[in-house]
């Protein structure tokens, strides 16, 4: 033992000692010299991935079983549900090469029923015994005769078992769902199989429930995640608020082993949620992203230059591609912004709006991570343009994703044509969708013979290569917050108003609140000023005194049709003169010229929108 001892612990021969070196030094040379290996543009393990049931096994895989899907109550840490608590639902159906459609509140109670009735429902998983109750008092009336079978994930009464008994419907816990499908092998669906039918919520009429296949998901999200460049991994956290019809966020989050964290529910708790959960990936809305500019103003002069030049400063480095959160305006000025979000968001994606360039080149500034703006709608999965990573200019809706083409066609009558870069946004790719349920006129309206979807958006292709939407083909759209919003339905409401003869409704996509253009009928104007102590010319009546009161019976007839609270005027202007066939803003048919409407007044609706400030 103890020669190995010595032997060990003696000194090297001369010849071993410059041997060894001699190795170390060509070993540094060879890992000095050895070129970078090359990536692929596209990760070719991943080619097989074609349906959402593979993604969500690519997810589990790479995770190893982490934590997926978070919820919380008021007050209370996150609690993370594993992967193989989350099989369930959704992932469920796609297991098993079933048809999900998504049911939410604000669908209201008749849409409800003929969304059921439609798509022919059977089984419906809801939360809670207040929805199933709901889903049996349909089926009492028998409104819903589809309806078989209710899956509730929380406790639900005996008495609510027996009320489902006598008019024919099952009601089954989540944990009985679980064991009876146990032992039921896989069957996977096939790409162009059908996934999951969306219905939009409309502005008139019943629902359209747009069908989308298993490739036309996946293609969404492999396009989105291709073009930012980003790709998300599993230390990754997103938060959750939209609607989960919405399918999109989850699906890119859940195909790379990523954490989703639900909001409360109450979106007035959601900062509280977003400093708990510290998301580093947030898809939102631009009302929201509004808010946080609004709030992150400064009162004084002195501040407020500070806060200008602190943008000026931090919007330079953006502009260069330097993202970061640890420079000199982040630790004195920008570190509350960013804290409000819970100071670790590097993935921002807003769309279903327009957001304003002056909001969103300050919020790249003041939050150091990347910002990307997408444009799509439900018939083409969700997105099918998405700006840039780098780009830091505004105003823009980026470039068509991988997955699908965009091109424009001619708006004759709108003035915009094809050969001058303006049309309407047509899109053909495979996330086009494949139709609407059971309304083959309604699809041959969004699809044309040649597979081209058409958006009703007018779009402008500028200089760099990017697309704008610059209008809208159809009267209907969409206010900041995404709602849509048909003028005429509210027009016809308010032309109801008794000192009203005509009504011209505006919304900016750039705003979250209507205004509204009121002409008086002046044969009733004069008595209903009379009665709020008003007199005077037509032009003396149309002041704030009669236009509040005014305001006040629009908003009470409102009400009355059921128009929703973002369906409101918040303001309106009186205009004394009638719109005509000869003064330009009326058709021959009397419809109202609302271009001509818009141009003709847009100084007094800048004013209203100003003066909301």
């Amino acid at each position: 033992m103890d020669a190995v001892i010595q032997w060990l612990f003696s000194p090297l021969p001369t010849p071993v000692v410059f041997s060894l070196l001699a190795l170390g030094v060509a070993t540094l040379y060879l890992l000095s010299t050895r070129p970078s290996p090359l990536r692929s543009p596209a990760d070719l393990n991943c080619q097989s991935v074609a349906v959402p049931f593979n993604v969500f096994q690519r997810g589990l895989r790479i995770s190893g079983n982490g934590p997926c899907l978070g919820y919380r109550k008021q007050g209370k840490p996150y609690q993370w549900l594993k992967y193989k608590q989350w099989i369930i639902g959704e992932l469920a159906c796609y297991t098993y090469s079933m048809v999900a459609v998504p049911l939410y509140d604000t669908l209201g109670p008749e849409a409800l029923v003929f969304i059921i009735d439609q798509a022919e429902i059977s089984t419906v998983l809801c939360d809670n015994q207040s929805k199933a109750e709901t889903l049996l008092q349909n089926r009492e009336k028998g409104q819903t005769p589809v309806l078989k079978t209710i899956v509730v994930m929380d406790s639900f009464s005996s008495e609510l078992v027996e009320r489902g008994t006598k008019c024919g419907v099952e009601l089954v816990s989540m944990k009985d769902m679980e064991v009876r499908g146990h032992f039921f092998l896989p069957k996977p669906p096939k790409p162009d199989d059908l996934s999951i039918v969306c219905f939009t919520s409309g502005t008139t009429g019943n629902p359209k429930g747009a069908m989308l296949t298993h490739e036309n998901v996946v293609s969404d999200a492999a396009g989105v995640l291709k073009n930012i460049e980003v790709f998300p991994s599993t230390e990754d956290i997103s938060i959750s608020f939209l609607p989960l019809a919405h399918m999109f966020e989850r699906i890119v989050q859940v195909s790379c082993g990523a954490r989703v964290g639900f909001f409360q529910g109450d979106i007035r708790l959601l900062p509280d949620d977003m400093k708990t959960l510290k998301p580093t990936i947030f898809p939102v809305v631009p009302r929201l992203l509004n808010r946080v500019y609004d709030r992150s103003g400064a009162k004084s002069s002195f501040k407020k230059w500070l806060l200008n030049f602190a943008v000026e400063r931090k919007y330079a480095e953006v502009k260069e591609g330097i993202i970061r959160k640890n420079s000199i305006w982040d630790k004195l000025i920008f570190h509350r912004v960013q804290e409000s979000l819970g100071g670790r968001v590097r993935i921002l994606v807003t769309g279903a709006a327009p957001i304003s360039p002056p909001v969103l080149n300050f919020l790249r500034a003041a939050l150091g991570c990347q910002i990307f703006e997408a444009y799509g709608q439900t018939e083409c999965t969700a997105g099918c343009t998405f700006t840039l990573p780098g780009d830091a200019t505004s105003g823009h809706v980026g470039v068509p994703l991988p997955c699908n083409h965009v091109k424009l066609v001619d708006v004759e009558e709108m003035n915009y044509f094809a050969s001058n870069g303006e049309g309407e946004v047509c899109i053909k790719g495979k996330n086009v969708f494949k139709g609407y349920l059971k309304d083959p006129e309604k699809t041959a309206e969004a699809l044309d013979e040649d597979g081209w979807l058409h958006t009703g958006d007018i779009g402008k292709w500028l200089q760099s290569g990017v697309l704008k939407i610059i209008d809208r083909k159809k009267n209907i759209f969409k206010l900041a917050q995404g709602e849509y919003i048909a003028p005429e339905k509210i027009e016809n409401v308010y032309v109801r108003s008794e000192p009203v003869a005509q009504v011209f409704v505006h919304g900016d996509s750039l705003q979250s609140s209507l205004v509204a253009v009121v002409v008086p009928d002046p044969e009733v104007l004069p008595g209903f000023a009379k009665n709020l102590g008003c007199h005077g010319s037509i032009e003396e009546l149309c002041k704030d005194k009669v236009k509040k009161a005014i305001v006040s019976d629009l908003i009470k007839l409102g009400k009355e049709a059921g128009l929703k609270s973002f369906e409101q005027v918040k303001d309106v202007h009186l205009h004394p003169e009638q719109f005509t066939i000869e003064n330009g803003l009326l058709t021959p048919t009397l419809k109202a010229k609302r271009a001509e409407l818009k141009l003709l007044f847009q100084p007094q609706i800048d004013k209203l929108y100003a003066n909301m400030q």
